[in-house]
């Protein structure tokens, strides 16, 4: 490993032939050609938000140093930027009239209209840069350790630096291009970024089953993606199936995890779209994110749900009653114990020892008031269910 520190690099030498395409996977080039912006295993550009990216331009202005910038030396005279490529991009961006900034006077002001003592204080701005001659594993052990341009890099972005090559570079062109017209239908499934590698991310997860790292250490040459792009439009396509209804809490469910437990049933969406439609309209859920995977596992699991719970006032309320009864009678104040043949049948429970249940069950259209509500032991009404 060698490294030389470079403070005779202007931004005008940066500057020099930047070139900067709007789709995301596209290398950027600057130096007069010889520096490549965004090498296949840097993450993408994230600066783009009107305050970041305006941020770097007002420091440059203000005199703020920008830290420090690293290049690899690739061959002599050509070089690749491992940390920097943010700021850099920003810089390039603003003197190519892709934003403006705020002047002091509140106007929006683009590169070529700004005064020329402006433009030559950023022109003439020196950068501190590091040049590198690191070996491949060197340059990728690094990524792991180091903060990149002021945000942490993210696991997937890790992941891309670690196992870079022809894999990860046609794995970012398609999920983590943002002119992808497919965007749109996976952000009802998936609220990601897909400059953050997000999507590509979730697309790994359900084609390996959770086994990112492995997975993409064993297909990293490969010059195709088609397995990675039929699995995860397969799990997209059954999803939107079954739910023809698009909510806002189908974001972030694990529709890798379910489809590979769920999609060998068949469902009706017509009854799918009504059911989901009823649960949403039902005051007593709680979970509505649950109500999915409730569907797909055929309307059983009401711990999916959340359903609520009869209030303390009312377990009170209905455990008073019936144990008062039940002294009365000299028989268990746990209705089902009362039908045993044990020492329960006219064991009286203390409050702690009992649970508040649905004489008629939730899930069969019983409603959590007063009315339906009755005090069993713990045990028996664990071995009730929706019975």
């Amino acid at each position: 490993m060698k490294t030389t520190l470079k403070t005779n690099i202007t931004v005008r030498d940066i500057c020099d032939g930047f070139t900067y395409n709007e789709l995301e996977g596209k290398w950027l080039f600057g130096l007069s050609g010889t520096l490549t912006i965004q090498p296949e295993y840097q993450r993408s550009y994230i600066y783009a938000d009107g305050k970041r990216d305006v941020a770097v331009i007002a420091s440059i202005l203000k005199g703020y140093p920008l830290g420090l910038i690293y290049f690899n030396t690739v061959s002599p005279g050509q070089y690749e930027v491992l940390d920097g490529q943010q700021r850099i991009t920003s810089i390039g961006r603003y003197m190519t009239g892709k934003f403006a900034v705020k002047d002091e006077n509140g106007m929006e002001q683009y590169f070529s209209g700004i005064a020329s003592d402006k433009q030559a204080k950023i022109l003439e701005t020196n950068l501190l840069i590091y040049e590198c001659e690191w070996t491949e594993s060197e340059i990728k052990e690094w990524f792991k350790t180091i903060n990149i341009a002021w945000v942490p890099l993210n696991e997937q972005e890790l992941l891309n630096a670690v196992f870079s090559g022809p894999f990860v570079t046609l794995g970012k062109s398609e999920f983590s291009n943002t002119q992808n017209s497919n965007i749109q239908k996976w952000g009802a499934y998936i609220s990601w970024s897909a400059l953050r590698q997000d999507f590509l991310a979730c697309a790994l997860d359900w084609v390996s089953h959770g086994s990112i790292s492995d997975y993409m250490a064993r297909h990293r040459t490969d010059t195709n993606i088609t397995e990675l792009k039929t699995y995860f439009s397969t799990v997209i396509d059954w999803v939107s199936g079954v739910f023809v209804d698009v909510e806002k809490e189908m974001c972030w469910l694990e529709w890798g995890r379910l489809y590979d437990e769920y999609h060998n049933t068949a469902y009706n969406p017509t009854k799918v779209s009504a059911e989901v439609r009823t649960l949403y309209g039902d005051t007593y859920v709680k979970y509505r994110k649950g109500i999915f995977e409730y569907i797909l596992g055929g309307s059983i699991d009401t711990k999916l749900l959340e359903v609520r719970v009869f209030d303390d006032a009312t377990k009170k309320a209905i455990y008073t009653t019936q144990s008062e009864t039940a002294k009365a009678k000299s028989e268990s104040n746990c209705p089902h114990c009362t039908m045993g043949h044990d020492a329960n049948k006219s064991k009286i429970w203390v409050l702690a020892d009992m649970d508040a249940d649905h004489v008629s069950a939730w899930s069969k259209g019983g409603i959590t008031d007063m009315s339906n509500c009755q005090m069993l032991c713990k045990t028996h009404n664990r071995a009730k269910g929706n019975r």
